[in-house]
């Protein structure tokens, strides 16, 4: 049976009592990103996942793709950059120039992060063929920890953003009653050949590549996931190929997607846009 994504996950219940309680105002999400970091398999388009660990405050428990929130110094602009112009990035994502810079930026740092892949590389072609070994643990464990910023680890290597190799997906916004709360920007990307994929981050207990299929079928069971990312995999199960996964994001995001609620059933349930039920319908 496929997951609900409109039914309410696990503590969520007791969040919306609270802020109902609370009438208290929202509060204003932070700007985030995250990257479904993808590559092609027997079975179809795989997907990279982590297991965040059920003591975070936010998602604990949950399966999600690389990503987190934007660092203020992720803005500047003394980093080598290959691709879309931040002016282009400003305009698929719907944000000034500055803010798309930081987005993007926080994206490809997140995903290294936490994935150990880097898009990046010495020039506009070409990409570092290995991010393993205790160098590059250590530079993940810097960012991780704040200690040194994304475009000074670029910066003493000699490398250069590859931010052609990002695609714009969605935007969600948690709901209003959630205490914490996100503008997160999804990115898809391929996984570049020589690199792999391994978790690093402390929030993280688990990780590894799934099928889209199989996300679809385990989910809300032995995975757990939250509706971003559930509705992603809806989506992606429409494409046989990485490539036509790219293909399909070559254009503007669509609208931010807020799940709202519908007070009226019992129990409470997320609203969704029309069309992932649709698609949820056919899985």
């Amino acid at each position: 049976m496929a997951m609900d994504p409109t039914a309410l996950p696990p503590g969520f219940a007791d969040q919306l009592a609270e802020y109902s309680a609370r009438a208290a105002a929202p509060v204003e999400p932070k700007v985030a990103a995250s990257t479904i970091l993808l590559r092609d398999a027997a079975d179809g388009v795989q997907a990279f996942l982590l297991r965040r660990r059920s003591q975070m405050a936010f998602a604990g428990g949950m399966v999600v793709f690389p990503g987190g929130g934007v660092d203020p110094r992720d803005a500047g602009d003394d980093v080598g950059w290959a691709g879309p112009p931040p002016s282009m990035w400003a305009q698929r994502l719907g944000l000034d120039e500055s803010a798309a810079r930081a987005v993007v930026c926080a994206a490809i740092r997140e995903t290294f992060e936490e994935s150990g892949v880097l898009l990046a590389g010495p020039d506009r072609d070409s990409v570092v063929d290995d991010t393993s070994g205790p160098v590059w643990a250590e530079a993940r464990r810097a960012l991780e920890a704040r200690e040194a910023a994304f475009t000074d680890v670029l910066r003493d290597r000699g490398l250069v953003l590859r931010t052609d190799l990002l695609r714009a997906w969605t935007c969600w916004v948690t709901p209003e009653f959630e205490p914490r709360r996100y503008r997160t920007f999804f990115f898809v990307t391929a996984s570049p050949a020589g690199q792999h994929a391994a978790a690093g981050s402390t929030e993280s207990d688990a990780a590894g590549w799934l099928g889209v299929e199989e996300a679809l079928a385990s989910a809300g069971e032995s995975v757990a996931m939250l509706p971003p990312q559930y509705c992603t995999f809806l989506e992606l199960a429409q494409y046989r190929t990485v490539a036509e996964v790219l293909d399909a994001a070559d254009r503007p995001i669509p609208d931010p997607i807020m799940p709202g609620l519908d007070a009226a059933a019992d129990p409470v349930r997320l609203t969704l846009p029309a069309r992932y039920s649709e698609l949820n319908a056919a899985v």
